[in-house]
């Protein structure tokens, strides 16, 4: 028997290890689990080397709890230790790194949660005592170390007969929720679902798939089949084998949906589409992200991206190693090369980091352009379930903004999808002004925006239908890559001023008639949100219109959605719109030439509130207002 001290510079370093990862002191079973997968990984590459004489057999891992002796067990059948190993391993290596673990993070708590590095020692975030009973795949005896959780050990000889190593846990009074069946099986799901080595856990009873369900006749000649017979099995929790480990050209579509509801069980939608990532240089990489089908009601906090290291899940929280538009999406990301024991700045800042969030960046947009050119029908059916992830993409990556320009589609009205490219080319002869400048015209809202856009479509022009959260920024960024292209919502003007051309049209009304017009709307309107402005237009065309200018409305759009006003330091955007009266309208004419100054403002609100209704800016009391004059029209 051996007793001894463990070389540490603080009195007691247990307490710290629980005090520093208490918020996330349910890492140790994930922390001893791994420990046990690398062990049997290890002898597993011995035998294939011929470096170990023995049979790795049906390794597995097995975690037990027994509540009576208040212990939970971690047994594996890997490499195992001598007891020279358990002194070098687990009383110097483990322990000095744990001790330098904590003293390089313990004035930075949050950044050692979801990090390994603690490994062994974790155990003690939970146990007040731990055992580890050890045989090598060597021929040399087996070991017994305890330690209570204090500098203090012992190391005895022990009597277990098979390779391996088993870790026992003494819970501590405080961390007894842990000795559930339910919580254990809940953390193991969590981690280690898809671990490289079976995980047992408990047994469960199935039915015999060789049991032959016998026909037998009873005294009546009754005909009765006897039911399943019950087996009792070892209860797996984990996939081994998980679908990104394996090569795309072993998988087929249906393993990809299958593999989604896997990660994903209360998902109930199927994704659009995958993405297979697998790369072994500069760094190695493998994952699958899928593509979900987003919906206005769609809650980014849950079915997150998954990272894992080595199979070993480790976090939800992929900023910094998923570009940030790309986090939308859902899947699986595991890599050995992501440093997991660095603070979330630190993780930012590295080099690999940053070429793994670019490598993800790449092959996202490789994989859609190939999408688009293998079936672009099949894409432009896609589009509104993926248009916000790919215009947040090129809102913030320039690289990804060059690519996407190919295949970044934009809906007309009459639903034909044009790129970029192809709009500018199809409206450039007639949706170009007089000044040389191209205007491509959009609607933010079919319905609310009708009117506008017939009389937009009347004249041959496209109309787009550009109606997502971030649109403002992304064209405020496609005007500057492209010469003289300006956008214009179909209601910042009248039909005749969106795309100004050469030929004006002469107004009924003389000077002196407009200055005299003027004034007596905008005492009827009577609101400094509305700013008359009298334009001849064809005569045919409503008599009052309202308009937002394209400037205002772009900022107050772009404040909201974070930028614009508040990023230029001018406060909020107040509301402010154009009332355009047409010159040419009779009804215009009617009101200029009413010499009963009650039935001239009458008419002025009835046409100005049919502006605002077809605006949808009309509510509250002016609404009722508006709907008892009209009724008095009626009658």
């Amino acid at each position: 028997m051996a007793k001894g001290n463990i070389n540490v510079s603080v009195e007691n370093i247990f307490p710290l290890i629980k005090k520093f990862l208490y918020s996330d002191h349910e890492i140790f079973l994930r922390e001893l689990i791994s420990n046990g997968t690398d062990a049997t990984s290890k002898l597993k590459h011995l035998i294939a080397i011929g470096e170990a004489e023995t049979v790795l057999g049906d390794a597995k891992i097995e975690v037990s709890i027994d509540k009576d002796a208040k212990t939970i067990s971690i047994k594996d059948q890997g490499l195992g230790m001598t007891a020279d190993e358990v002194e070098k391993y687990i009383n110097q290596i483990a322990f000095s790194g744990a001790e330098e673990f904590l003293d390089k993070y313990k004035d930075n708590e949050a950044g050692i949660i979801g990090h390994f590095g603690l490994g062994f020692y974790s155990a003690f975030m939970v146990a007040a005592k731990v055992e580890l009973i050890t045989k090598s795949f060597k021929d040399a005896p087996a070991a017994h170390w305890t330690c209570d959780g204090s500098p203090e050990f012992t190391l005895v000889e022990s009597d277990k007969a098979d390779r391996g190593t088993e870790i026992i846990l003494h819970i501590a009074e405080d961390s007894l929720d842990f000795l559930e069946d339910g919580k254990i099986e809940g953390l193991l799901n969590k981690y280690n679902r898809f671990n490289q080595v079976p995980i047992k856990f408990g047994t469960k009873e199935i039915n015999d798939p060789e049991f032959t369900p016998a026909t037998t006749k009873d005294a009546e000649g009754k005909e009765t089949t006897e039911a399943h017979q019950q087996i009792t099995v070892d209860n797996i929790i984990n996939n081994t084998d998980p679908a990104w480990t394996k090569m795309p050209a072993d998988l087929e579509k249906e393993d990809y949906d299958n593999f989604y509801r896997e990660l994903y069980p209360t998902q109930f939608e199927e994704s659009l589409f995958h993405i297979h990532l697998n790369v072994d240089y500069p760094f190695n990489l493998t994952g699958i992200l899928f593509f979900p089908k987003l919906s206005p009601s769609m809650d980014m906090q849950k079915d997150k991206i998954q990272l894992y290291q080595n199979q070993v899940f480790v976090t939800d929280n992929v900023e910094g190693i998923v570009p940030d538009f790309l986090q939308m999406l859902k899947g699986v990301i595991d890599s050995p090369d992501i440093p997991l024991n660095v603070s979330r700045s630190g993780l930012q800042a590295d080099g690999a980091v940053k070429k793994i969030s670019g490598y993800i960046t790449k092959k996202v947009g490789d994989k859609l352009a190939s999408l688009f050119k293998k079936d672009r029908a099949d894409f432009e059916t896609k589009w509104n379930d993926i248009k916000v992830i790919i215009e947040y993409g090129m809102l913030s990556e320039d690289k990804f903004f060059d690519k996407a320009k190919k295949f970044a589609l934009y809906p007309t009205v009459a639903d034909t999808y044009f790129t970029f490219d192809e709009l500018i080319e199809k409206t450039k002869d007639s949706q170009t002004d007089k000044d040389g400048n191209h205007v491509v015209l959009y609607t933010s809202n079919k319905d609310a925006q009708h009117s506008y856009i017939q009389d937009v479509t009347a004249k041959g022009y496209e109309v787009l239908v550009l109606d997502s959260p971030i649109i403002s920024h992304l064209m405020q960024k496609l005007e500057g890559s492209a010469e003289k292209v300006k956008f214009t919502r179909v209601d910042s003007d009248h039909v005749d001023n969106l795309i100004k051309k050469d030929d004006n049209v002469i107004s009924k009304l003389s000077e002196d008639e407009v200055a005299t017009l003027k004034p007596i709307i905008e005492g009827a309107v009577n609101s400094k949100t509305y700013t008359v402005q009298l334009e001849a237009m064809d005569s045919a065309s409503s008599p009052f219109i309202i308009t937002v200018p394209e400037f205002m409305r772009r900022m107050k759009e772009m404040q909201a959605s974070g930028g614009g006003g508040g990023m230029m330091g001018m406060g909020n955007f107040p509301d402010m719109y154009n009332l355009v009266v047409n010159t040419n309208s009779p009804l215009v004419s009617d009101i200029l030439n009413n010499k009963d100054e009650a039935a001239q403002k009458h008419l002025i609100s009835q046409a100005f509130d049919l502006a605002k209704l077809s605006q949808n800016l009309l509510h509250g009391e002016e609404l009722t207002n508006f709907i008892k004059r009209s009724y008095d029209l009626i009658k």
